[in-house]
């Protein structure tokens, strides 16, 4: 027998990464005992703890299997291995214990997993008549369910969840204690009889609704009202996808003018009626995280108008927790699912807070008694030719860390900027990113900011010696950073946006540079004052040389010109020295083109910005497509959808001898071709072809004198599928070596992760 001649050896192993709430313990449990090993498995701050006494080719068998059939949600970082003098006294047979009722001295570095979409077999019970979770609206396992919302401390065991007010029943307890079980060691597990439970509400009078939720939840969507949903991270509003006088209602309510709704549909064949979904695409719908993915929308998708009013793409998820299983089995079309919070807000997520901000909104509340403790939006996807792009990086795969490549030898935090906003936590080779979070200048969303860092220092045990932040003086993000440094004596390091930017870049494709950064996005403060945003960096993570650029024009207003596109539109035909009377962009805007034109030449409110974002919504209002905006980078998104995709050829621009980009060259040609009676659609595609032949073109000078052949994309222009994949196709023709995002969004989401990047890289050891 294997075993028999092998010296008895007693062994603790230490495994850390994504180890607790994935069904790990369970699984050692089954390993040991099937290589006939003694001992024990536990939680603690670090991750998970075991000791095994047994053979030693039976313990170095139990390693490899440890390593080679880990649960598919846990992620193991590293393995350390420690020889015992004996075993444990009393120990018989293998066991799991219970994590320590207070943690050691010392930091936590458990790592807590994503909330993920609830697996197959758990669905099969939801839907089967005979099983004792038959439409339990909170049915999970080790392998589903909530993790990371439901945390208020590590190590991850019941009593530090928001389940903890929920005591098992004798049924869910032997099931919670036996090893063959799915729900062996599942710490949100419950049942009817001892778990959570969903109540509709009035909206108005906070009043219960008589009868079964769900279905009185379904009956009010099917009558074309508005119920707010409590999900996993936060509520949701719902409406009736193709019902236009809901989905217009909810538009009016939320105050959200023009912004898609995303619109959940109950399976994959549906979604393939509203929308070309291919592999990839699938693949994005279906899996575990469960993000809302941004498709082209079929002419016949039938969706109300309201939806997504002028776009050729739909944003689609598929249900991820049993509450929306159950109203899609109810409810005759797909619906909007959409976050529950009035323009620009974060996530509402406790009940009280829910109830003052969205009562005006909903009709009802489809509510229940389990708490969230951390608000998670939905996170966003976007499909391109180039490769998935992130656009929201929230539930599903925060707080899942990253990876450095270079070491934070000291623990940073890392402030990100102040729109779509995100903060990261770095220690060692591990970054961890905050969920979206929104806007910081609303106070909810900084709010939210402050806490979220607080109650991620405490899950992760970093309290960090560096904090760094963006240049720009008055984000409230800098501000933070500065009053917490103030107060912790931790040193200050400021990282400009643009190489943060490449930086996000180069630690998303695990790469140190030095390479060809192309920065292009709306703002971002420069080193010499000005406001960039149209950037090619000679950079790697610890420094960056400004080797071209967009030339400067005024930003009339300032942040006016970015709530009204037209402001841009006069700036640059100021620059070009073209007379505007003779275009539709000024008889609109007669009545105060002569103040704005006045601004731009003033320089005192006109800020000098080489932002290619604000390049885009000068073209946008030229062509007619918008004069103001009711979301950011909305005109932006107006002249990609109004791209021809199959017009090749491009406008140029000249780029002078010291690296400067003539925009206003474009603008002209532009200009030329509307005068012309060229279709908007043919303007729009040779705009974006010349930046995308512009920027492989600047690449290729800068790659003579420095010899570099990477080049790095990044900055929220980048979102933009057409402009990406042209620009990439342009960039390879020329051999170049193209890093794109691929886990963390291009836009200012990914600023946190960079600013962590660039600090960790320039600390010395």
């Amino acid at each position: 027998m294997a075993g028999m001649n092998s010296p008895l050896v007693h062994v603790r192993l230490r495994v850390e990464g994504i180890v607790q709430g994935v069904g790990f313990r369970p699984f050692v449990h089954t390993i040991a005992v099937r290589h006939g090993l003694r001992g024990q498995v536990a939680n603690d701050p670090d991750g998970v703890l075991i000791d095994v006494t047994g053979p030693a080719d039976a313990v170095a068998g139990f390693r490899r299997t440890l390593e080679g059939e880990a649960p598919p949600l846990a992620v193991i970082e590293r393995i350390s291995v420690r020889r015992r003098e004996a075993a444990p006294p009393g120990e018989t047979g293998f066991t799991i214990a219970a994590g320590p009722d207070d943690a050691p001295n010392g930091p936590a570095r458990a790592l807590i997993p994503p909330d993920i979409a609830t697996c197959a077999d758990c669905l099969g019970e939801l839907f089967d008549p005979a099983d004792r979770r038959h439409r339990h609206p909170f049915i999970n396992c080790t392998n589903c369910g909530p993790r990371y919302t439901v945390v208020r401390s590590v190590p991850y065991d019941r009593s530090r969840t928001t389940m903890a007010g929920f005591p098992m029943c004798a049924a869910c307890a032997r099931e919670y204690h036996d090893p063959t079980d799915r729900r062996f060691h599942a710490q949100p597990l419950c049942c009817p009889d001892c778990g959570p439970a969903l109540r509709l509400t009035d909206a108005r009078t906070g009043t219960p609704i008589d009868g079964d939720p769900v279905a009185g939840a379904a009956a009010l969507l099917r009558a074309g009202r508005i119920v707010a949903v409590k999900g996993l991270g936060g509520y949701h509003l719902a409406a009736d996808a193709f019902n236009e006088r809901a989905v217009h209602a909810l538009r009016s309510r939320k105050h959200r003018e023009e912004k898609p709704f995303a619109v959940l549909v109950p399976d994959p064949a549906t979604a393939d009626r509203l929308c070309e979904v291919d592999d990839t695409a699938r693949a994005l719908l279906t899996s575990p995280r469960a993000p809302i993915v941004l498709l082209p929308r079929r002419e016949d998708a039938g969706v109300a108008p309201s939806v997504a009013p002028g776009r050729r793409e739909l944003g689609l998820l598929l249900p991820y927790t049993p509450v929306h299983h159950l109203l899609c089995a109810q409810l005759p079309h797909p619906y909007v699912l959409t976050s529950g919070n009035l323009s620009d807000e974060p996530i509402a997520h406790h009940d009280d807070e829910a109830r003052r901000r969205l009562a005006g909104i909903a009709d009802a509340f489809l509510t229940h008694d389990r708490t969230i403790h951390t608000r998670a939006d939905d996170s966003v996807v976007r499909t391109t030719p180039a490769g998935p792009v992130p656009v929201r990086r929230a539930r599903g795969h925060a707080p899942e860390p990253l990876p450095l490549p270079v070491p934070a030898r000291r623990p940073v935090l890392a402030c990100g900027a102040e729109l779509k906003s995100t903060f990261c936590l770095a220690t060692g080779h591990r970054a961890v990113v905050s969920p979206h979070l929104g806007d910081l200048e609303h106070p909810e969303t900084l709010r939210s900011f402050t806490e979220g860092i607080a109650h991620l220092r405490r899950l992760t045990g970093t309290d960090p010696e560096l904090i760094a932040h963006d240049l720009h003086p008055e984000y409230l993000s800098t501000k933070y950073a500065h009053d917490l440094a103030d107060s912790t004596g931790a040193h200050l390091m400021g990282v400009q946006h643009h190489h943060a930017h490449i930086a996000s870049c180069l630690a998303d494709n695990a790469e140190h540079g030095p390479v060809i950064g192309v920065a292009f996005d709306g703002l971002g403060y420069g080193t010499d004052g000005t406001l960039w945003g149209g950037e090619f960096l000679l950079a790697d993570l610890t420094d960056f040389h400004r080797a071209a650029h967009f030339t400067p024009v005024p930003l009339p207003g300032g942040p006016a010109a970015i709530r009204e596109p037209w402001r841009m539109a006069a700036a640059y035909l100021d620059a070009c020295g073209e007379d505007p009377d003779d275009l539709p962009v000024y008889r609109r805007n007669r009545a105060r083109w002569d103040q704005v034109r006045a601004l731009a030449r003033g320089g005192t409110h006109a800020p000098p910005t080489s932002s290619v974002g604000r390049l885009f919504d000068a073209v946008a209002a030229l062509l007619d497509l918008r004069d103001t905006v009711s979301y950011e980078g909305q005109a932006a998104v107006d002249l990609e959808q109004c791209a021809d995709p199959s017009i090749t050829d491009a406008y140029e621009a000249q780029v002078t001898a010291d690296g400067r980009i003539h925009g206003t060259d474009l603008i002209r040609e532009v200009l030329t071709d509307v005068r012309a009676g060229t279709p908007p659609e043919t303007v729009a595609a040779r705009f974006h072809n010349a930046l995308a032949r512009t920027t492989a073109a600047v690449c290729h000078t800068l790659r003579e004198t420095t010899h570099l052949t990477r080049v790095a994309l990044s900055g929220g222009v980048f979102q933009n599928a057409y402009l990406l994949d042209r620009t990439t196709a342009a960039l390879r023709r020329h051999d170049f070596h193209v890093l794109t995002h691929r886990r963390i969004p291009p836009n200012d989401a990914g600023i946190s992760l960079g600013q962590a990047a660039v600090t960790a890289a320039r600390t010395p050891a």
